[in-house]
């Protein structure tokens, strides 16, 4: 198959590590197309999120892929710094890996609501960038499919799944209760909705900053009030708690910033990767800063027997996959196989008397009658009645019988 895929994940890489190969929907795009032109390159697809970022790579019949390598060109880093950090997979484990992952069986928030969007995009990116080979695409498509499976049919955990959800929870750990108190979330994106979402359905006074604001287009979460970005830190005088989650490539908040402030929110949320807030703010004894590793799984309420009926769907659907890629191997052989029974017939004098007598249906019916006696003895170690019965069974389908 010559498919790899090295990640540096959550499990092998701290976040200081992690944030220096985390890349934002517009480096993804940049980032393709110059993957793709290594040689013995087929296709590949970069899934970059919060707590992983991964390259799959499927690779020409024999040629050797090193995906970190070819990253850390691309990119523009020291791929031995990251030698230790990463973890490569080939083929089958590739396979099981990405499933799992679209399941949120691997996600560092177990059963992860967000992680099957992530690898969705992260195949449209692909798509667009024209880096997308028929495996790959196959592959992630099952991925997906598998994703939505295990969503729909099982509950994986007892509480929302996500990184915001998680956040969340660990802001009511911290106060006993968050009725009654003022959340600053800075960042309109997808986590930062979700963030103060949550946060409003825990009784918080929610105020989103947002750096522009154009009526109809910017959506805002409902009860939420909002307030310019460039004023944040007047809102965040007072404030209980806030939460930054935006892809911005500077400090949404500096250390200079929060010993400014005369009553700083006590806990601080930086859900963003990089990080939004700078790390030393943690000095300040009246704040305390949680990141993205701070989150944990927070006791998700795991169901191990949700968790083998999800297994079970990955496993359906990696045979699934297996299926397509073993006819598409055989594809060739199957053509030869055309070529070949022709090729005999051709040399049939059994025709003979038939073409001379137009006799179309005996034509027929000769050549189809010694084309399967030729497949069939081929095959005759492997046939039994069980196997004939399906492919009948699937002849008559198409047939309209």
């Amino acid at each position: 198959m010559n498919l790899t895929m090295t990640g540096i994940d959550f499990v092998h890489a701290p976040l200081a590590q992690r944030e220096r190969v985390s890349f934002v929907r517009g480096q993804v795009q940049a980032l393709l197309p110059r993957l793709a032109e290594t040689p013995g390159v087929r296709g590949c697809v970069l899934l970059a999120t919060c707590n992983r970022t991964e390259l799959y790579v499927q690779g020409e019949e024999g040629a050797p892929t090193d995906p970190l390598a070819m990253l850390a060109r691309a990119a523009g880093f020291d791929v031995a710094v990251f030698r230790g950090l990463s973890v490569t997979r080939t083929d089958k484990a590739c396979v099981q890996h990405l499933m799992a992952v679209a399941a949120g069986l691997e996600s560092q928030i177990f059963g992860d609501d967000q992680i099957l969007t992530q690898v969705r995009d992260a195949a449209a990116l692909a798509r667009e960038a024209q880096t997308m080979d028929s495996v790959l695409d196959t592959l992630f498509r099952r991925a997906v499919t598998a994703g939505k499976r295990v969503r729909t049919e099982v509950k994986l955990t007892g509480v929302p799944a996500s990184a915001a959800a998680a956040g969340v929870r660990r802001a009511q750990d911290f106060f006993g209760s968050l009725e009654g108190k003022r959340a600053v979330v800075i960042g309109n994106g997808e986590m930062g909705r979700l963030a103060a979402s949550a946060l409003r359905a825990q009784g918080c006074a929610v105020t989103v900053t947002l750096r522009s604001y154009r009526h109809g287009e910017t959506i805002v979460p409902a009860g939420c009030d909002t307030f310019p970005y460039d004023r944040r830190c007047e809102v965040l005088e007072g404030a209980d708690l806030a939460v930054s989650a935006t892809t911005s490539p500077h400090f949404t908040l500096t250390a200079q910033q929060i010993r400014d402030l005369r009553q700083p929110p006590r806990l601080l949320l930086d859900l963003a990767m990089p990080r939004d807030i700078e790390q030393t703010v943690a000095e300040d004894a009246r704040v305390t800063l949680y990141n993205l590793d701070d989150l944990g799984d927070l006791d998700n309420s795991r169901n191990e027997a949700a968790k083998q009926a999800a297994e079970r769907i990955l496993d359906e659907e990696q045979a699934e996959f297996y299926r397509w890629y073993a006819y598409r191997q055989a594809l060739p052989v199957i053509a030869a196989v055309k070529d070949t029974a022709l090729d005999r017939l051709h040399f049939d004098h059994a025709y003979d008397a038939l073409y001379r007598d137009g006799d179309i249906d005996g034509l027929l019916e000769l050549a189809v009658g010694k084309t399967v006696d030729l497949l069939l003895g081929g095959m005759k170690d492997l046939v039994d009645a069980g196997r004939l019965e399906a492919c009948l069974a699937h002849m008559r389908k198409g047939s309209g019988r």
